[in-house]
């Protein structure tokens, strides 16, 4: 629908396009396709498994946007290793903040991932223009996403674009929220397959989905796989080498002026650098803000891009401060605790079983839990002051008085981790190969 879109404006006058448009809108013909799209989702989901059935090879493509939402990398390689399945890695652009921004962002992705050892494809030609079709290069059986939003996105990477081909997703982050965003958007009721975290989270979507959640399948949340199975004892991630020193991560939500505003970024910046400051010889800090954090101080008439710039700078300069925007399983595991106001991040640190403080900018975002965000935020240290912030970095971090260790525990050890010790990865290999091959 959209590339028709795009080739019909190519060829009428402007005032013709515009007035088209109203017509196209005022019609509602958007909202009827789509509900065309998720009322036959199912019946076109039967036919592609049949057609997968009768492969011997069966190929899945994994769309990634920002690197720091992927959470495939335990299932991605448990494709590697397996007779049937043939694992392909795109790096799809983000289109919501300009070309600029897009290219920075698939750049630093495709090269993160090429050091990691990953063959990775760029889906967008800077120096042609032209982006890549991958139903027509590599005709995926399977795709997963690792984000629901459109727009975000461009229109060939989306769902909508792959309404015949067998489709998958592992949400980006543990929600903690009931947002519709998080659970009913179109997206949501045309994907094959939700990966769910909990049997929380799939008790809320069969309450809010469209399709009754009928596409929500619990594996538990591949996310935490890595970080359980990684062992790290060394500190290579950390800039300052003196093992003295505490590690805390200060991770700033994007969400400043929109929705419930939930970020403490504006009111808080400084006062972590002061705090770099003052507690040198015993502490280093790695800011770790929310990727869209950076474009929209940019694009704010009061920061812009030189203000930006010159803050995020200062942390690549600070002898026990270090500006990080990749892969955080490093970082997570070698830390000593996390300072934050980001929801994705609520319960992904709690599995490494270190103290987490969620800093509360106004009250309303403590009615928008939940039940899983509810027993989540229950177990962090909370601070709506300075002074508690202070107190949690001198008591828990410093004095190590962590008397919340145990009751973290208890919810890790129920709501977390799976109780028949397969990874939810392996939960997720499992159900497709008992459905594609069995």
């Amino acid at each position: 629908m959209t590339a028709l879109k795009l080739i019909i404006k190519r060829y009428v006058p402007e005032n013709l396009w515009i007035s088209l448009i109203k017509i196209y809108n005022f019609l509602k013909i958007r909202d009827i396709y789509t509900s065309y799209l998720i009322r036959k989702a199912p019946q076109r989901h039967l036919k592609a498994i049949k057609k997968i059935k009768k492969k011997e090879i069966v190929k899945v493509a994994f769309f990634l946007n920002h690197e720091s939402v992927w959470k495939y990398d335990v299932l991605f390689d448990l494709m590697l290793q397996h007779p049937k399945f043939e694992p392909m890695l795109f790096a799809c652009p983000v289109v919501d903040y300009g070309m600029e921004n897009m290219l920075f962002e698939m750049n630093k992705t495709y090269n993160s991932f090429k050091k990691k050892g990953f063959d990775i494809i760029k889906t967008y030609d800077n120096i042609t223009g032209e982006y890549l079709d991958i139903k027509k290069t590599h005709c995926p059986d399977i795709v997963f996403f690792t984000n629901p939003y459109e727009g975000l996105q461009d229109y060939r990477y989306y769902i909508k674009h792959f309404s015949r081909t067998l489709t998958c997703y592992v949400p980006y982050a543990i929600m903690t929220t009931n947002y519709d965003a998080f659970y009913d958007l179109n997206f949501h009721n045309l994907v094959w397959r939700i990966f769910s975290e909990t049997p929380i989270h799939q008790k809320i979507a069969f309450e809010k989905q469209r399709n009754r959640g009928k596409n929500n399948v619990v594996t538990g949340y591949p996310g935490f796989d890595k970080l359980l199975s990684t062992k790290m004892s060394d500190n290579l991630v950390w800039k300052n080498k003196n093992a003295t020193l505490k590690k805390v991560i200060w991770a700033p939500h994007h969400s400043m002026k929109e929705l419930n505003k939930v970020s403490n970024f504006l009111e808080y910046f400084d006062f972590f650098i002061e705090l770099a400051t003052t507690y040198k010889d015993k502490l280093q800090i790695a800011f770790k803000p929310h990727p869209l954090l950076r474009i929209k101080l940019e694009n704010d008439p009061i920061w812009g891009k030189e203000k930006t710039d010159n803050y995020y700078n200062k942390w690549l300069n600070l002898e026990n401060g270090q500006f990080e925007n990749a892969d955080y399983t490093a970082l997570f595991l070698t830390s000593d605790a996390l300072i934050h106001d980001c929801g994705s991040f609520m319960a992904e640190y709690l599995i490494t079983g270190k103290p987490s403080l969620f800093m509360i900018r106004n009250e309303s975002v403590m009615k928008e839990w939940s039940e899983f965000g509810e027993k989540a935020v229950a177990v962090h240290y909370q601070s709506r002051t300075k002074r508690q912030l202070t107190d949690f970095i001198e008591n828990v971090v410093l004095n190590e008085n962590d008397w919340m260790r145990e009751i973290r525990q208890d919810f890790i050890q129920n709501n977390l981790v799976q109780k028949n010790n397969v990874t939810a990865s392996q939960n997720i290999m499992h159900y497709l190969e008992a459905q594609i091959f069995e």
